[in-house]
């Protein structure tokens, strides 16, 4: 990374609060000399976070404090943020995208507020009717992106070609491939299977230039098949919230295995190096950070509770979207080439 990348970062919000967000800066400011970082929040207590964090004078010159009176609860309704909270750290930092003060911005916060803000101050790309929420999950491939993950409950056809669209657009600039495939999430393969709204979007995807494999199914998230799932918020909600339970039952049930009796937690150290690497290829941090594509801008939803190493990686993704300018390329592709439907 050599030209500067600024990113603001809603400081205030999210479960663990700003000292989740302090240690995060200065973890991945050290790593990056060229990236600049606005913390937006109250600017006594982030002050008193960082003194004895910034401990040179290149971190004091990459990390800055940016001051907002108020905060976004997590139960906070978006309608109530969006119209009594406007100097919220969370709308403060939206506003310096929207202003052209950064690049990016980062917030852990309540996102149905975050995704009201952001649409509402960034507007929508042209051509795109409502954003999407976007994030890469662990496959045998190494990873598959999926969405909307909860942005948008009920949709049409169109919207589910549209969401299609970005994350070909997305995943063509972030991972370098080609013709990304891309698959509409059913409950079968057969072109029989699945509502009208499913039905109709699959002959839309069949008759545009994506690469539409067609269907796939809830078993193929993990497979090597696809690059690209779609499907509405609802559906990809649940489908999300149901993996991370089965990942924490599976690490529960061997934890429980391996602690039986002495035989188990011999066999269990004798297996560490192997668990060791199983845990990291899906550890749940390192796929920290869901991407609202859609928006003039670029926004990145961080989990609520993520810690140190999660938050850095909503952080990453923020930057790689920055490097790729990726709201250009999917402006680009939507519009130039034919492929939207409005």
């Amino acid at each position: 990374m050599s030209a500067i990348i600024k990113i603001a970062i809603d400081a205030m919000s999210g479960d663990r609060g700003p000292e989740v967000v302090a240690d995060a800066a200065v973890f991945i400011a050290k790593q990056y000399p060229n990236l600049h970082l606005f913390l937006v929040g109250h600017q006594g207590l982030l002050q008193d976070l960082l003194i004895n964090r910034l401990d040179h004078k290149q971190l004091n010159e990459q990390i800055h404090i940016v001051h907002a009176d108020e905060v976004v609860s997590m139960d906070d309704p978006p309608l109530l943020a969006l119209r009594n909270k406007r100097n919220s750290s969370m709308r403060v930092a939206i506003n310096m995208v929207k202003n052209g003060d950064v690049d990016a911005c980062v917030s852990a916060g309540n996102t149905g507020a975050l995704m009201a803000t952001a649409r509402f101050v960034l507007k929508m790309i042209p051509g795109i009717d409502r954003p999407a929420i976007c994030c890469a999950l662990p496959s045998a491939q190494g990873h598959t992106y999926m969405m909307d993950l909860g942005a948008n409950v009920d949709c049409s056809s169109e919207h589910l070609y549209q969401f299609a669209l970005m994350g070909s657009v997305l995943v063509n600039a972030i991972d370098n491939i080609d013709k990304p495939r891309v698959g509409l999430l059913n409950i079968g393969e057969e072109e029989i299977k699945g509502n009208d709204v499913v039905k109709q979007a699959s002959q839309l995807l069949s008759a545009g230039k994506m690469n539409y494999i067609g269907y796939v199914e809830g078993n193929d998230i993990f497979g090597e098949k696809v690059d690209v799932i779609v499907t509405d918020g609802f559906v990809g909600n649940v489908s999300l919230k149901t993996i991370e339970g089965v990942a924490k039952l599976i690490a529960d049930f061997l934890a429980q295995e391996f602690k039986r009796n002495w035989f188990t937690k011999l066999i269990a150290l004798l297996a560490l190096p192997a668990l060791n690497r199983f845990k990291r290829r899906v550890d749940p941090r390192r796929y920290n950070g869901a991407s609202l594509l859609g928006l003039q801008g670029i926004v990145v939803k961080s989990h609520g509770s993520a810690d140190k190493v999660a938050f850095s990686n909503a952080i990453k993704i923020a930057m790689l979207e920055v490097q790729h300018n990726i709201i250009g390329v999917i402006d680009r592709s939507i519009n130039a080439n034919g492929e939207t439907l409005n």
